[in-house]
């Protein structure tokens, strides 16, 4: 009677029919599974019947049927895999005892109560669902499995959730291959390719995190499942892109999400709609590359600049959202003013320094030193640098704004010719040589040149560096400054006077004079008188034989006597003759003879002293 008394107030089980099959799948149906709850909450204690003689007494007014129906009630099974509602009497190291109104208490492993930190969640009174695993009959022990109630239960809602085309919600536990595994309850897997819309560039970012799957399909009998987060977000997306179509138009500022960054502009998601935010409609100012300025999920504001809505395409703009500084930019820089900005860029031709958001102006090379000649603009700015200039010219339609940096400081060559006047003499060092002169620094920034025929009046000179090197201390004397093409014209021969304003003193037209042969050609031959001055003997008055050319009959070096022909200071020649000096020799000869000669005692004689004669006239 005492087991009578235990299960007096046992509950009824419920059941339902639990099927292992779905549709679209190849399983088997399962045999129905009942489920019972035995709820002993409000099961009265026994009391002792000494303590209470009165309850006997209306005991034993209880009919013998009633008595009997109630200790069958204690003997009743539960079916194997049936579950059932039970609660926690006993908890142990290894067991915990729950009663399902049988006439023994069931068995569950204690660590089916253990969390992934080892902590045990039962407590004595606690309700729990449990699966009547088996039973044994010898020992009347029933074995519980609160792990497979819990199974079942998911299986149901997974069912339910496939049925209803519904969503469950569940963790991404892990990667694995081809995707992930997912705990909705049980291990579910979810395909790479179903994880979002698009490629996930990091996999791992996703576990650890909830989300709301729908179902692909499911196979109970072989625990296999297939989610789609995938699914989800499309119908929300195309729930969005819906709604933006219905408001989205030209002129209209939206909300946006960055999407995707490009080295050409940002595509950004308006819900549910891509749109595409040029570069060049970023920012009114220079942008190198969109990342620079977003990143991935940035929230941002932009303008519908045109929307295609046959083929769903809009470009946006973002720098429409503020006014465009080159409306006040004529205002603002005027000519000759002076500004200050930071070096963005640089070319072979330049530099181009940003004034304000959206506004650059170039400095050109040639402006930015008075005196430097610049090859390349990083020989005077870099990147980032902040510089002074001036405004030299502004294109607003054209959208351009020419600097000058070096106007900023005063013209050098501006006093240079106060400084320097015409004839002044100057010592400079020589900064460079080249083929055809010497560059002499006078002052910071400024040379002068000494061209190679102004070296000297009277050597040839092939190259400077036969006479000068680099660093050497010269004097030379000013001969021209050109302030508009920036020239300082300088002289050194122009210390010493020209030895060819008195040559026609040292040497008289028809002296005879004596030099070395430096230069033989077709035309004649170079004979030095002294240093620097040299006279030509023409080919013609070489002989009076005729002659083709000198070469082969005279060398180089020679000594050889002629006669000045002619002086010419301006052209700075000198006519030489050999052939008149010999004839000059001839006619004195002959006329030696003719002097010399006694009277004639016949007619013969005297007829040949008159042809001698004549023909020293003629000569």
């Amino acid at each position: 009677m005492e087991e009578l008394g235990k299960n007096e107030e046992s509950g009824q089980l419920n059941q339902e029919t639990m099927s292992d099959s779905e549709p679209g799948s190849d399983a088997d149906p399962q045999e129905a599974q009942p489920i019972g709850e035995v709820d002993m909450a409000d099961t009265p204690p026994q009391e002792n019947s000494e303590e209470r003689p009165e309850q006997d007494v209306q005991k034993a007014g209880d009919t013998m049927e009633t008595l009997m129906d109630m200790y069958e009630e204690s003997f009743k099974r539960f079916a194997e895999g049936e579950v059932v509602t039970g609660r926690i009497i006993s908890v142990d190291k290894d067991h915990v005892l729950v009663d399902i109104g049988y006439k023994s208490e069931g068995q569950i492993r204690i660590h089916e109560f253990k969390d992934e930190k080892g902590n045990i969640s039962a407590q004595i009174g606690d309700k729990v669902e449990v699966m009547v695993e088996w039973w044994d009959d010898e020992e009347e022990r029933v074995v519980l499995s609160k792990e497979k109630a819990q199974n079942v239960k998911v299986w149901e809602e997974i069912k339910k959730s496939y049925d209803d085309e519904g969503i469950i919600e569940g963790v991404i536990t892990s990667r694995v291959k081809g995707g992930f595994s997912v705990d909705i309850g049980v291990q579910a897997f979810l395909p790479g390719s179903q994880a979002d819309l698009r490629p996930i560039r990091n996999l791992d970012d996703l576990v650890g995190k909830k989300y709301t799957f729908k179902i692909l399909k499911y196979n109970r009998k072989r625990s296999n499942i297939v989610l789609s987060r995938r699914a989800i977000l499309e119908e929300e997306r195309e729930q969005k892109r819906t709604a933006t179509l219905a408001v989205i138009e030209e002129g209209k500022i939206l909300d946006g999400v960055v999407k995707n960054i490009t080295e050409y502009g940002v595509f950004v998601d308006l819900g549910g709609v891509d749109g595409l935010l040029h570069i060049t409609d970023i920012s009114w100012g220079r942008v190198k590359h969109p990342s620079e300025l977003f990143s991935i999920s940035d929230q941002i504001k932009v303008k519908v600049l045109n929307f295609d809505i046959e083929k769903e395409r809009v470009s946006l703009g973002m720098k429409q959202l503020t006014p465009d500084p080159w409306t006040l930019a004529a205002t603002k820089y005027p000519v000759d003013s002076r500004v200050n900005g930071k070096v963005v860029s640089l070319t072979d031709y330049g530099a181009f320094v940003e004034l304000e958001e959206g506004i650059e102006g170039l400095i050109h090379v040639s402006e930015m030193s008075w005196t430097r000649k610049i090859r390349h603009p990083s020989k005077v700015v870099s990147v980032g640098e902040q510089v002074d200039a001036i405004v030299l010219d502004i294109k607003p339609d054209n959208r351009r704004i020419s600097l000058g940096m070096k106007q900023v400081a005063p013209n050098p060559w501006d006093m240079v010719s106060e400084k320097y006047p015409i004839g002044t003499t100057i010592e400079g060092k020589i900064k460079n040589i080249t083929d055809f002169g010497l560059f002499i620094g006078i002052d910071e920034g400024i040379d002068g040149l000494v061209h190679i025929s102004d070296i000297s009046w009277t050597k040839r000179i092939k190259h400077p560096s036969e006479i000068y090197k680099k660093g050497d201390l010269v004097q030379a004397i000013v001969l021209d400054i050109d302030k508009d093409n920036e020239r300082f014209s300088l002289g050194v021969k122009q210390l010493q006077s020209d030895p060819w304003d008195t040559v026609s003193e040292r040497y008289e037209v028809g002296k005879e004079i004596t030099g070395t042969i430096t230069n033989l050609t077709d035309f004649g031959i170079f004979v030095e008188l002294e240093e620097g001055i040299e006279g030509l003997v023409h080919v013609s008055e070489i002989s009076k034989e005729k002659i083709k050319t000198p070469v082969g009959k005279f060398n180089v070096g020679d000594v050889i006597t002629a006669k000045v022909m002619n002086i010419n200071t301006e052209e700075r020649r000198i006519g030489l003759s050999i052939k008149r000096l010999e004839m000059d020799d001839e006619q004195g000869m002959l006329s030696d003879y003719v002097n010399n000669m006694r009277p004639a005692t016949s007619t013969f004689g005297e007829i040949l002293r008159e042809n001698l004669q004549e023909k020293l006239n003629e000569d």
